[in-house]
Order: structure tokens, then C-alpha cells, then sequence
């Protein structure tokens, strides 16, 4: 059979099987080829409910735990007699300060996650977290304001540190420590002269 005739009966009988030289309509095919699309649409969208799950454990862990031990350690009569600067701030002014400066933490906490989960940064993020909350127990609830004053202390050059960490890789984690460091900076200053005074 002459090729040009040769060609013609088999595109017939493709036709007539229902599929194309190239295999276009091909249902298998044309199912893997609609998952593939559907996986490549979704991979955007489970990479942002992912980073902002992180973002929601980061502030939880930070704000949910500092919460619970504050609730824990609030300031009593013990903490009423002791004799205070005069640049002390009333008692209702720690509660909404710690709850922004904790949103804050966790959001820096989160962003340094994202880039790496066992960065330096990450490990000095944890390691000042661990050391914030055992600042209160040891200050109202085991009443120790001079041990207080050394966790604090350490507690800021943590901060301190992790600003420095990240200020090359992540200006914005940086600069959220920053209200935090002054806040801590205030809260050393009256630590200690609570244990000058007493």
C-alpha cells in the first residue's frame, strides 16, 4: 500500500478508537494530567495555611504560656509591702504590656522558624522564652527578688542576642524584640532597686 494511502487508513482508525496520533485524548492521561494541575494550584495555598498555623502556635506558646504563669504568680501582699522606687508603674499596667510584648515575641519566634528550624536563632529565641518564664516564679511566688534579678539580667542579653542574630536575616524579628528589650531594660532597673531597697 502506497504510504500517503498507509497514513490515511491509520488515522482512521484512530478516529475511529476514539484517540489521536499524540494520544491527547486520552482519558488516564488527561486524569494525571488534571492532578498534576490541581496539586501545582494547592501547593501555594497549603504552604500559606501552614505558615500561618505557625504563626498561631508561636503566639499561643509565647502569650498562652506567659498568661498562665502570670495568672499563677500575681503580685500579693507580700509584693504590696516591699518598699518600691519612684518610678514604679501600678500593678494593671504588666498584664496588657506583657500580652502585646508576648504577640510580639511569637510573631519574631514564628518568622525565625520559618527560615530555619535550628538556626542560632531559633535556639536563642527558645533559650530567652525559658528564661522569661521562670522570672515570675522565682520573683512573686518564691518570693527571691535577688535570684530574680540574675535570671533577668541573663534574660537580656538574650534578647540582646537574638536582636543581633537576626538583624542581617531578619530585620523585622529584630526590631519586634526591641519594645521588648526596653520594657525588660525598665524591668531590671526596678528589679534591682527592689532588692537595693529591701
Amino acid at each position: 500500500m502506497p504510504g500517503p494511502m498507509r497514513d490515511k487508513v491509520c488515522s482512521l482508525n484512530h478516529r475511529r478508537n476514539g484517540k489521536t496520533g499524540n494520544g491527547d485524548d486520552d482519558p488516564a492521561r488527561l486524569n494525571r494530567m488534571g492532578y498534576s494541575l490541581a496539586r501545582r494550584a494547592s501547593v501555594p495555598y497549603v504552604r500559606s495555611m501552614s505558615k500561618v498555623l505557625t504563626y498561631i502556635v508561636f503566639i499561643a506558646i509565647a502569650l498562652g504560656g506567659g498568661l498562665a504563669i502570670g495568672v499563677n504568680n500575681l503580685p500579693g501582699e507580700w509584693y504590696q509591702s516591699l518598699a518600691k522606687p519612684p518610678f514604679n508603674p501600678p500593678n494593671w499596667i504588666f498584664g496588657p504590656a506583657w500580652s502585646i510584648l508576648y504577640v510580639l515575641i511569637g510573631i519574631a519566634g514564628a518568622r525565625t522558624w520559618v527560615r530555619g528550624h535550628l538556626s542560632v536563632g531559633m535556639l536563642i529565641w527558645a533559650g530567652q522564652m525559658v528564661v522569661n518564664f521562670l522570672w515570675s516564679p522565682f520573683f512573686f511566688g518564691l518570693q527571691m527578688p535577688p535570684v530574680a534579678l540574675a535570671i533577668i539580667l541573663v534574660l537580656w542579653v538574650l534578647i540582646l542576642a537574638f536582636i543581633a542574630n537576626r538583624w542581617n536575616a531578619d530585620r523585622i524579628a529584630a526590631w519586634l524584640f526591641l519594645p521588648y528589650l526596653a520594657w525588660v531594660s525598665f524591668a531590671t532597673l526596678l528589679n534591682g532597686s527592689i532588692v537595693y531597697l529591701n
